[in-house]
């Protein structure tokens, strides 16, 4: 008695159906981007320009030596005192810009022995090599904080909302040119430019 052939599956779709479903989920499929700290190079100088020269009352100096202790102004302080002390540095307002103009919307004590403006303010931020990974963000973060705070703070005064907010809509209509929205956002970083320098670290 001769044997029944086995019928044949058809799986030549199967193929295409897998491939659709292939693109389908790359498609759809929104991938995580890790968000490092969001800070950029200073452009290129022409080798013949003279540095300007950098009263050292607009130098704020801080170091984190190789046994994680923080210096600030050489002066031993606790990471979490470093944001207040940021703070009155760049809001201090004890002189004039480049333009001559002092500054009416620093809250800070004027202090003729500190910052002069929040434009010539220069945080110095230097790092051992042995310094934990962990501790110099740690500092890096209080730093970008204090300019946070002072750009929400006149954010919240001029436009009633917080800085956070405006780049964040910013972002989200990336497509969507809002000159107004751009205007603002370069207001207020102009009114506190974040200028933080860090040092290369000592080669031992």
């Amino acid at each position: 008695m001769a044997k029944r052939a086995a019928p044949e599956v058809n799986a030549g779709s199967m193929a295409d159906i897998a491939f659709l479903l292939l693109i389908f989920f790359l498609v759809t499929t929104t991938i995580e981007k890790d968000k490092g700290q969001l800070l950029g190079l200073p452009p290129i100088q022409d080798e013949n320009v003279e540095p300007p020269i950098i009263k050292q009352k607009n130098l704020f100096t801080v170091l984190l030596n190789r046994k994680n202790q923080l210096l600030v102004e050489d002066n031993l302080m606790e990471v979490k005192d470093l944001r207040q002390a940021a703070i009155d540095f760049i809001d201090n307002g004890g002189g004039t810009n480049a333009e001559g103009e002092t500054c009416d919307y620093c809250k800070g004590k004027r202090d003729p022995s500190s910052s002069d403006h929040p434009d010539k303010a220069i945080i110095s931020y230097k790092y051992d090599r042995e310094t934990s990974y962990e501790k110099y963000i740690e500092v890096q973060d209080e730093l970008l904080a204090a300019y946070a705070f002072l750009r929400d703070r006149e954010a919240q005064r001029l436009y009633n909302r917080s800085f956070k907010s405006m780049l964040e809509e910013k972002a989200k209509n990336q497509f969507k040119k809002d000159e107004k929205l751009n205007d603002q956002i370069k207001r207020i970083q102009k009114m506190y430019p974040q200028i933080l320098s860090e040092a290369e670290p000592d080669k031992n």
